[in-house]
């Protein structure tokens, strides 16, 4: 197929956000989570003409794109000192990782999960894939997407509920249904 830059306009204009949510849900860092989305967007144009709608929704091949530059990021970048970016050095208005993750309690409570658990739930929170999409990126059934979701907030839960702290998403939010 051959499809034109502006067809590839399209998908940036109408996927950007859902890429940037994933990625500065799992950073916790709006400098880190625009780069890492820039970057997405290059190898997505780069492969473009690869893209088969056939095989997968374009936010779906977007998102396998963000996940592999996440993977390399922390691959090259195994310091682990990720320093938040205050909003008055900004002087801008408060960003979708604001939404996702706004406190260090909760950054340390997801980072004790495990690396498959964040997956899910950054899928599911930050770049609002519901099941399907996430079972479909993921290699995984449904009905465990489903399991680990709600055991992944389960587990949040205590660990915040042991900190004294409520911040974690209800789990009828994450509970999705089948797309027809």
């Amino acid at each position: 197929m051959n499809r034109g830059q502006s067809d590839f306009g399209r998908v940036y204009e109408e996927h950007v956000y859902r890429v940037y949510g994933f990625l500065a849900y799992r950073t916790s860092n709006r400098e880190s989570a625009e780069d890492l989305t820039q970057a997405t967007f290059e190898r997505a144009l780069r492969a473009w003409s690869r893209f088969d709608p056939r095989r997968g929704a374009e936010h779906t091949w977007l998102l396998a794109i963000a996940r592999n530059v996440l993977i390399d990021h922390y691959r090259r970048d195994r310091s682990d000192r990720h320093e938040p970016i205050e909003d008055h050095e900004l002087g801008t208005a408060p960003g979708p990782e604001e939404t996702f993750v706004d406190d260090s309690e909760l950054r340390e409570a997801l980072a004790q999960l495990g690396e498959r658990e964040r997956d899910v739930l950054t899928l599911r929170f930050g770049a609002d894939l519901g099941g399907p999409d996430i079972a479909a990126l993921m290699g995984l059934s449904l009905a465990n997407v489903q399991q680990i979701t709600s055991r992944s907030l389960r587990k949040l839960r205590e660990l915040l509920d042991a900190e004294g702290h409520e911040r974690v998403p209800d789990q009828s939010a994450a509970r999705t249904q089948p797309q027809l």
